[in-house]
Order: structure tokens, then sequence, then C-alpha cells
């Protein structure tokens, strides 16, 4: 079985992408950590995200080792992550190695989830199980802020809703595979759900999906 979560940055998706993975014994794979990952491969280098020679180069030599970097989740990345993602060339040579996780679970486990922007429209749009997970961009900034706080940053509120507002607008807008429902997918708004409520509902979903018809 794959299960695609979709949907916009601090929405709650990779939180709840982990859960399901853990519940039924599937693989996990956060297919924005790797789009993290070209973005922090560019700025360590010095150059520009949005330059699609920097960022191709970084998407074809990726270090998968960055992935547990933790740098990784740093607001600066977050940013990266987005304009290297609105590349093609990015986005085609991470394509490949996604379809080969879904398709070919590591560890011999019987499922995947993959959590990412495009996973339900692009990378697996035959996907068994879709979900689209959303909130308003003030309860995400709200999110964001409190995550920042908590490792002993002082953030300011209104530049990250900014900064939330302009993600939103850049990953929406772009030409290749922009950020959508794919219309199979179940809307998961989570503005006014903790994650348990989210959780329980989408684990009950993908149960009616996995009995015998």
């Amino acid at each position: 079985m794959i299960i695609a979560i979709d949907g916009p940055a601090a929405a709650g998706k990779g939180t709840l992408a982990r859960r399901l993975a853990e519940e039924f014994g599937f693989a996990y794979l956060d297919t924005g950590g790797l789009y993290r990952a070209v973005g922090l491969s560019v700025l360590r280098a010095g150059g520009n995200p949005a330059d699609a020679g920097a960022a191709e180069v970084a998407s074809s030599e990726l270090d998968l080792a960055l992935l547990s970097d933790p740098e990784l989740r740093a607001e600066d990345t977050g940013n990266a992550a987005s304009k290297v993602a609105a590349l093609p060339v990015v986005r085609s040579n991470l394509l490949a190695f996604q379809r080969n996780f879904a398709a070919s679970p590591p560890g011999g486990a019987a499922g995947t989830v993959l959590d990412g922007r495009d996973i339900g429209t692009v990378v697996c749009p035959d996907a068994d199980v879709k979900f689209f997970v959303t909130a308003s961009a003030e309860v995400r900034a709200k999110r964001r802020f409190r995550e920042l706080e908590e490792r002993g940053i002082e953030p300011d509120f209104r530049v990250i809703l900014a900064d939330v507002r302009e993600r939103d607008a850049r990953d929406t807008h772009r030409k290749d595979a922009p950020l959508r429902p794919a219309e199979d997918a179940l809307l998961l708004d989570t503005s006014n759900l903790d994650i348990d409520a989210v959780f329980l509902r989408a684990a009950a979903f993908v149960r009616e999906r996995l009995s015998p018809q």
C-alpha cells in the first residue's frame, strides 16, 4: 500500500505521516527532507537556491547524510527548499528516487507513507490512499513560532507569517507540480484539530482501504 500525504508547510502532515507509518509498520519518507537537503547543499556551497545550475548539481550529487543534519529544519533551509523545489531539473532528479522508494519499501515493509507537496498528484498519482493536510496561514505561523521558541530562538511572528504566505504563493503558483489537493484526496484541515484527532480519522480511513472488499 502507498499512502500519499500532501499539504503546505507546518500543517501537520509530517507528524501524521510518521504516526501512520508507525501504526501500520510502513516505511516513511519525508520527501520535503530531500528538497531541504538540496537547498542546504546549495547554501553551504555558497550558491543561490533559485539558480538552476547550482540546484541541479546539488540534486544529482545529493548526500543523503544531510537528511539527519540539524540544520535541515532551519528557517533558511526551508526557504531554500521551496526555491529549489520550484525548479523542474531538481524535481526530475528526485522524482525517480521517490518513486523507487514507494514501489520497493526498504526493510521489506508492507507499504510506504510519503509526505510532501505533490505526492498524490505527481509522484504517486496511483497511491492507494491520499490525504491533503492543511491549516490557515495564521495557525501554521503560530506553530512555527512556538517551535522556534522551544529551540531557544526569539522569533518575530510577523516575519514568520510573511514567510509562510510567501512559501504558499511560491508552492501553489509554480509551473511544475504546483501544490494542490489530488482530486481523490481526503482533505484534513488541522486548524482546529489536534494531531490525535487528525490521526484517528486518517488511520480509520486507511483501515477501510486495507479491509478486504
